[in-house]
């Protein structure tokens, strides 16, 4: 008689994150740390990192954007103390904001079984979902990446990948100053962005909306654990060991 042994299906293995709530971060501090977690995870592929802060006023732009998207001239843009920095990543003219929750996933893809579109679909589809818990429908926007409500921007999406190791990442407009849109063709619109506060009948803070985006991201891209850590960056003078966090 033969002995039957149940099969087992293969186990995925166990995925960590590690994501830094950082308050508002310096333009500089966000480049900074960011490279210094993408090139962790380049060389630990089993890891994984999220940024969620906010900035000090300034505009970035990306590889599809232009400086004639910014209307004020470089004295105005000077006085107010609004830097404009050109970046080597996706997407268009920003117009970062206190009020604002940027997102910066450094997720390596091939980790994920993602193409570079595919990871894209993906954060839009986070952002989809987010809205939806505020009673807010997005509509992801096809050809420049990002979700508008009733035709206005309130995602914008400016992705880089390095060494298959994504960068970057999404805005979400939470309660920003709507006023200051008018200057900054986000994304080459000429309609200014609008944001979750205006479109949603539901209270928006904006630590709600940053907790409520860590959640939605660990459980669309399947992490196990999450740890969440608060210090800044510029306390950071060594190498990140945001994987020994989540070994035991």
């Amino acid at each position: 008689m033969t002995e039957s042994h149940p099969t087992t299906e293969p186990q995925r293995p166990s995925r960590a994150l590690s994501a830094y709530l950082l308050g508002t971060l310096e333009f500089e501090s966000l480049l900074a740390f960011q490279r210094r977690l993408v090139y962790d995870i380049s060389g630990d592929r089993t890891t994984a990192a999220l940024i969620l802060c906010d900035h000090p006023a300034g505009i970035s732009i990306g590889r599809e954007g232009s400086r004639s998207h910014v209307r004020p001239s470089p004295e105005v843009l000077n006085a107010r103390g609004w830097p404009v920095r050109w970046l080597s990543r996706g997407g268009g003219t920003m117009l970062h904001l206190p009020g604002q929750v940027a997102c910066y996933p450094m997720f390596a893809l091939d980790a994920h079984g993602l193409t570079p579109g595919a990871y894209m679909e993906q954060l839009q589809g986070v952002a989809v979902d987010l809205l939806r818990e505020y009673g807010v429908t997005g509509e992801p926007d096809p050809e420049r990446p990002g979700v508008r409500v009733n035709g206005r921007r309130v995602v914008h999406l400016g992705v880089a990948i390095r060494d298959n190791v994504s960068c970057f990442g999404l805005v979400v407009n939470a309660d920003p100053d709507l006023e200051l849109f008018r200057d900054v063709r986000c994304d080459g619109d000429t309609l200014p962005m609008t944001s979750l506060a205006r479109e949603s009948s539901h209270r928006v803070r904006v630590t709600g909306v940053r907790q409520r985006l860590l959640e939605l991201i660990a459980e669309r891209f399947g992490f196990d654990r999450t740890s969440v850590f608060h210090t800044h960056p510029g306390a950071l003078h060594q190498r990140t060991r945001h994987a020994a966090a989540h070994r035991p």
